[in-house]
């Protein structure tokens, strides 16, 4: 992200969970919709970068349970 975008984020973070749902769906709404081949393609992708960083040692996956653990935890 650019760095006005990422200040953006940051203050975005900043309002009641409310807000910032609505601000979110406002943004969505704003991008269009993408086809569902494009939108697949993207979820290949990602899980291939993923898997190569793993394969590189980039990045180390961790258990199901640790990572619903944080999930929640946010919330």
């Amino acid at each position: 992200m650019s760095l006005p975008a990422e200040e953006l984020f940051e203050e975005a973070l900043k309002l009641p969970e409310r807000e910032r749902r609505a601000f979110a769906l406002r943004l969505l709404e704003s991008v269009g919709e993408e086809s569902l081949e494009d939108v697949e393609r993207a979820w290949v992708d990602e899980a291939r970068r993923r898997l190569d960083d793993i394969r590189a040692g980039r990045s180390q996956p961790v258990p199901w349970e640790e990572a619903r653990g944080r999930i929640f935890a946010r919330g």
